[in-house]
């Protein structure tokens, strides 16, 4: 029912009580009718989500950054988690520009990158792709002064802890090189709102479970972390120098549908489907935080529509407009049992034949030089500042990522 906002003239007099009470809830029902009008209508500016989505709860932080009618800048857009995230940006924004940057190496096989590119050209929408190295400071430069960016999301890497180890150079020239191009364009071109990939591997070897962004990190176990870390304190130091609004994402073991080929999941399914012997570090004693690409996504849409906000300090410098979530499920999963839902998922979408002997295809052998024995996010901030946790559950991604396998490259076995 709708309140009326009009209060006609009347005449009080002090000894009519009746009639000041009268007055008082009349006053009072117009402050509570403007004031749960406001409130609904923030909400709903802070959500700027699907209402239907389940996952949606009370966001607690104001959206200040408006996405409408805005240019992104999505590094690694051709990646695992960068052309999701382009995807999802062009079906829930109206009106968005996307310049998708990507050197398109051949870390792992480049067909599924392509593909990826192909599916986000396929909405027509407005996005440009560039392909180039975010090392390559002029062409960094060049894009910034030419497509002024509002937003910016850094997911270009070199990833893999095991790769680190053994091709050391390409992850100081696109980790280190390439992230500092990026804070340098993003000083000389103001940007709202920097967001980062980090990584859960910060926590290095880090005893204490789960794993919040308040511990100390400062022990990497290998050079890919070591990297990450770096970013997060390079990200710190343009933030109090240059007032740059930026917020980094330590990731937690993502995976789902036309994923990266050298994640285990990815690799198990190649090697069982050809025959050959998987190999589970630890005697399989591992647990991974597994996160499913969807939430991934839906975080960072989150956290990219709220900026940290800019302040002064005593000493009269910028109080650095910086933050640092984790991302993931907060449900380490034990690697047997991973294993073993994949393989019934990989026989219930066919890509492996029923009865297939597992046991005659897997090794258990010790732990890999740079690994962890677990990972396990707390999420305590993220829910706190956003309403958010993710929680798809690992049987339902793997079945995803199943039935995308088989789908895409088409192995359904009788």
């Amino acid at each position: 029912m709708e309140i009326s906002t009009q209060i006609k003239h009347c005449t009080i007099n002090i000894a009519q009580p009746r009639a000041l009470l009268h007055l008082s809830f009349a006053f009072f029902a117009l402050f509570w009718q403007s004031t749960l009008v406001d409130k609904v209508r923030i909400l709903d500016e802070r959500q700027n989500i699907n209402k239907t989505d389940p996952k949606v709860n009370l966001i607690m932080v104001n959206f200040n950054v408006d996405l409408e009618g805005k240019t992104v800048l999505v590094t690694g857009a051709a990646g695992f988690i960068g052309s999701n995230l382009v995807k999802r940006l062009f079906h829930t924004v109206e009106e968005i520009k996307v310049i998708g940057l990507d050197s398109i190496t051949d870390y792992y096989d480049i067909k599924i990158k392509y593909e990826r590119l192909n599916e986000i050209s396929a909405l027509n929408r407005d996005w440009l792709f560039i392909k180039g190295n975010l090392a390559d400071k002029a062409l960094i430069d060049q894009i910034f002064e030419e497509h002024k960016p509002a937003v910016v999301v850094n997911l270009a890497a070199q990833a893999g802890v095991r790769y680190s180890i053994t091709n050391p150079g390409s992850y100081i020239e696109s980790n280190l090189i390439g992230f500092y191009n990026i804070l340098e364009a993003c000083r000389n071109n103001e940007v709202e709102h920097l967001v980062y990939a980090s990584s859960s591997s910060v926590y290095g070897s880090n005893k204490k479970v789960p794993y919040s962004t308040d511990d100390k990190v400062d022990n990497p176990v290998s050079l890919y972390a070591a990297t990450k870390k770096s970013n997060e304190l390079m990200a710190h130091a343009y933030s109090k120098l240059y007032n740059i609004p930026s917020t980094g994402l330590r990731f937690f073991t993502v995976y789902g549908p036309a994923g990266r080929p050298d994640m285990a999941y990815f690799g198990f399914t190649n090697k069982l489907r050809e025959g050959k012997t998987i190999q589970i570090f630890n005697y399989g004693n591992c647990k991974r935080d597994f996160t499913y690409v969807d939430d991934i996504v839906e975080g960072v849409v989150r956290v990219m529509q709220h900026a940290p906000e800019k302040a002064t300090g005593e000493d009269g410098l910028p109080v650095p407009p910086y933050k640092v979530y984790n991302i993931g499920n907060s449900a380490p999963e034990n690697l047997l049992d991973f294993v073993t839902i994949l393989q019934e998922e990989l026989i219930a979408a066919r890509v492996l034949p029923s009865g297939y002997d597992f046991e005659a295809h897997k090794e258990l052998v010790p732990m890999q030089a740079g690994d962890v024995p677990v990972t396990f996010a707390d999420t305590t901030p993220l829910e706190q500042d956003f309403g958010f946790r993710p929680s798809t559950p690992l049987r339902d991604g793997l079945r995803a990522f199943a039935q995308w396998y088989a789908k895409y490259y088409d192995t359904c076995q009788e």
